[in-house]
């Protein structure tokens, strides 16, 4: 009787610490920062526009406008990777050199399994990437061979924007 006391508190313990483990699906997800709405963006790969921001000084009257020069922004798309369930392609925004945007383009969706797994693992590893700042992010558990693609793909576009 002793023994199965022993092995169900000490199974216990172990779910209990297995459910309390953090993974990278348990994080809770920020929204994306992406550029303001006065922003151009261009649509080709390699294609840069800039922008200019008034500001106001809380008077109703403009600020006045600073010698600096405007933002740049660029957007930038990585190589189809083919992937066993299909193509993946992620498109990437960087203003002044920080990434601003990651949008995947191009996803498996040949079937309804994988409309619903890219549906909830895309916008993870989007703003996971944008969080990061680069392609050092988790993979999305149950849609790994995506997330695999998508980092291969974004790591090309980051590679071709001079980002690390």
């Amino acid at each position: 009787m002793r023994k199965i006391v022993l092995a169900g508190a000490t199974t216990l313990s172990g779910l209990v610490l297995l459910m309390a483990y953090p993974t990278s699906t348990n994080r809770a997800v920020e929204s994306i920062p992406g550029a303001s709405s006065s922003t151009t963006q261009g649509t080709s790969s390699g294609t840069t526009s800039a922008t200019t921001q008034g500001t106001s000084s809380g008077t109703g009257t403009p600020a006045p406008q600073e010698a600096a020069a405007p933002p740049t922004t660029s957007s930038i798309s990585g190589p189809a990777v083919s992937t066993r369930w299909g193509t993946v392609q992620v498109q990437i925004t960087v203003t002044d050199g920080v990434l601003t945007e990651a949008t995947a383009i191009k996803v498996p969706d040949a079937n309804g399994q994988d409309r619903q797994i890219n549906s909830y693992a895309v916008p993870i590893l989007e703003a996971e990437s944008v969080a990061a700042g680069n392609a050092r992010i988790d993979a999305v558990s149950g849609a790994t061979v995506t997330s695999t693609g998508y980092i291969r793909s974004l790591q090309a576009a980051l590679d071709e924007a001079g980002l690390k």
